[in-house]
């Protein structure tokens, strides 16, 4: 027989990373009889807010002498073992306790149930659904409302009233499974708008009750991507949890059709939520100097600092960790060394792929420098030379019924096109001529297109003496 963990905590505040829970109750029950009940404060090694106090009753004098949280661990793991974790608003609960195991090394995870989402579903007529509300609508007897194990007990009630309305244990899986499916979405958004959604690649818009664009992001499976957008707990998971109401999509087929659409639609929109891409300042480089002992060292430097004279800029980063990442690519794709490429700091040894093979040695001279300088000075050619020819890149979209043609003209990506497999992309002109498939200057989509092309060695890449 399914059990379930109906839990309650009260906390110093109310934000997961930062406050601290100060009491926790849960209620064991089947779904109509209770089994298990277990309370405790907890010393949350801090002061309780005032307003806090107010809410709860609980004092810093009551918890001075309670148990830390690491000393009741063990107890919560093991009585919610095996049960549906459940609460009213369910990620504020579960967050915390995540957030304090997680603070212990340990990774606590449940099945979750909100008895929030769980009441909307089954009394759709009441036109609350706080507990406070619920506990006034069904009647329920509770002597410290805003104490843990009181309030874990009248979410129980909630869960035996709504399981009450169903007359075969059949229809109750039934409706428990949906309920926790719909748990991880937002309160505007159901299982029918994320079930509706393609399992395809493309561009997907999150928006607001007001059809404000929130968020935009892109994937080869649209809809197991935005399953996973509101099953992450943190900030960001959080923000998409509370905002987002309609989901909107754009088809390409093509994942770095993809890619590049997902970056200009950011530039265009700049959605709150998004981070990535939204800046318009790229102060970062990568330049090259010969040691000492003649091996081409690589370095960050961002303008404003005093660079070595006669220095090549390769590439433009809109950030230290951007830049870094293009060179991690670099030393992957061409075998270099990355004590040498400045990703590494120990000053006296090899780099730490060395002693996993992944390295020739030149971190140690057993490489010598004009070998390890030629495969340097490829990398840096292709970041410097590629992108000035004229070429083209083909493309087989995922459904295998067209190909999308990318253009690059004088060393910037212009656009895009989209072909029959049968056709020859012969007039790339059709792209320069036509604005929906244009794309201004991004040096986020310059990089896109390098990256991917680093990591994709079967895309077509055509070089073109002229268009």
């Amino acid at each position: 027989m399914q059990h379930y963990a109906v839990v309650d905590i009260e906390t110093t505040g109310g934000m997961p990373r930062r406050d601290k829970i100060t009491e926790v109750g849960i209620v064991i029950t089947d779904g109509n009889n209770i089994i298990n009940r277990y309370e405790t404060l907890i010393n949350p090694e801090r002061s309780i807010p005032p307003n806090i106090t107010r809410i709860t009753g609980i004092t810093n004098a009551m918890v001075s002498e309670a148990p830390k949280f690491y000393e009741v661990a063990k107890d919560i793991v093991e009585i919610t073992d095996g049960c549906i974790f459940v609460a009213h608003n369910v990620k504020f609960d579960y967050q915390f306790l995540v957030n304090e195991f997680k603070s212990l090394g340990f990774t606590y995870t449940r099945r979750k149930l909100c008895t929030v989402v769980l009441s909307r579903r089954a009394f759709p007529e009441v036109k609350s659904h706080s507990l406070g509300n619920l506990i006034k609508h069904f009647g329920i007897k509770v002597k410290d409302r805003h104490r843990a194990l009181d309030d874990a007990y009248a979410a129980s009630e909630v869960l035996k009233f709504a399981m009450s309305r169903f007359d075969t244990k059949k229809g109750v899986k039934q409706f428990i499974s949906q309920t926790i499916k719909e748990t991880t979405l937002p309160k505007n958004l159901n299982l029918e708008d994320i079930d509706t959604l393609p399992n395809a690649c493309g561009v997907y818009y999150f928006r607001d009750t007001d059809h404000n664009i929130v968020y935009i992001g892109k994937s080869i499976d649209i809809q197991k991507r935005a399953k996973q957008h509101f099953s992450k707990e943190g900030r960001k998971g959080n923000r998409l949890f509370r905002e987002v109401a309609y989901i909107d999509y754009t088809l390409t087929g093509s994942e770095l059709h993809s890619l590049l659409l997902e970056s200009q639609e950011i530039k265009a929109h700049l959605p709150s939520i998004n981070v990535a891409q939204k800046t318009h300042s790229y102060p970062y480089t990568i330049i090259h100097k010969r040691s000492d002992d003649g091996y081409i060292r690589l370095e960050l430097f961002k303008k404003g600092e005093l660079a070595p004279p006669d220095q090549n800029e390769y590439g433009h980063f809109g950030s230290r960790q951007s830049a870094k990442s293009r060179i991690n690519l670099l030393a992957s794709s061409y075998n270099l060394c990355k004590k040498l490429c400045g990703l590494e700091s120990n000053k006296n040894s090899a780099c730490f792929e060395y002693g996993l093979d992944k390295c020739s040695g030149a971190c140690i001279q057993q490489e010598s420098a004009d070998s390890y300088n030629e495969r340097v000075e490829l990398a840096l050619s292709h970041m410097d030379n590629f992108w000035l020819q004229d070429a083209i890149i083909v493309e087989y979209t995922h459904n295998i019924h067209e190909k999308v043609i990318f253009s690059i003209k004088e060393g910037i990506y212009i656009g895009y096109s989209i072909y029959p497999p049968d056709r020859e992309p012969a007039d790339v002109e059709f792209i320069i001529n036509n604005p929906d498939n244009r794309s201004s200057y991004s040096p986020e989509q310059q990089a896109i297109l390098q990256n991917y092309i680093l990591s994709h060695p079967e895309v077509q890449v055509i070089e073109l003496e002229e268009f």
